[in-house]
């Protein structure tokens, strides 16, 4: 298992250029709400639990196209759909590596924009968990529709439709969270739901994408 992991992050790495640009687009969109809305402290704190987690959201879906991409196109996939070793398992070492180099990063900077939009500091803690148990969940849902498309040769949009529905109870709890926390009101009700999220999605995510990479290679 840790040669899997090991390996897969090794494969990730050499298209790091890929999983970049959901990072630069998420600071992007972030650093233009100031000037597009309003440079006040008073209405920027307002909109920023919002901005925050629809920008982490969009940027999560950028990169979901070339989750399973490559993989089918040289071939591999179809090996490790018809290999010896569970598909779950594979699934869930891709999807882990996936958000470790493109959903951790965005956790990981958020803060930083998030003085940017004046969010309160008292809220900072809450936005972090909130990411930390909600990007793992958009991850999870967006393999799901990117083993669906991975056949199609232009199913970067398709992926979209598919998942985004899907990822609106996400960034539903997830901001509201923030913007309890950033009123000074108790958020455990909502990472409490975020977290129910991961761990379903942990138990059920894999296997539906294993079906779908089955179902990817086998109409091929």
């Amino acid at each position: 298992m840790k040669e899997l992991v090991t390996t897969e992050l090794k494969l990730l790495y050499r298209r790091k250029q890929e999983l970049v640009n959901p990072l630069l687009f998420f600071v992007l969109v972030c650093s233009l709400f100031p000037l597009a809305v309003s440079p006040q402290a008073e209405r920027l704190e307002l909109i920023a639990p919002g901005v925050l987690w629809v920008a982490a959201t969009l940027a999560s879906m950028l990169s979901l196209d070339m989750l399973f991409r490559h993989d089918y196109d040289d071939g591999s996939l179809e090996q490790l759909a018809f290999g010896d070793q569970p598909l779950y398992l594979l699934m869930l070492i891709k999807i882990g590596c996936y958000w470790l180099m493109s959903g951790l990063p965005l956790v990981l900077i958020s803060p930083l924009l998030g003085l940017m939009l004046f969010l309160p500091y008292e809220a900072m803690p809450t936005m972090l968990i909130s990411l930390l148990l909600g990007t793992p969940v958009l991850a999870m849902l967006g393999s799901v529709g990117a083993a669906l498309t991975v056949s199609l040769r232009k199913g970067g949009v398709i992926v979209a439709l598919l998942v985004l529905p899907l990822f609106m109870p996400v960034i539903i709890f997830g901001s509201s969270a923030v913007v309890a926390a950033s009123q000074g009101l108790p958020a455990a009700g909502q990472l409490l739901w975020l977290a129910a999220f991961a761990v379903a999605g942990i138990c059920l995510a894999p296997l539906a994408t294993a079906s779908a990479v089955r179902i990817a290679v086998s109409c091929d």
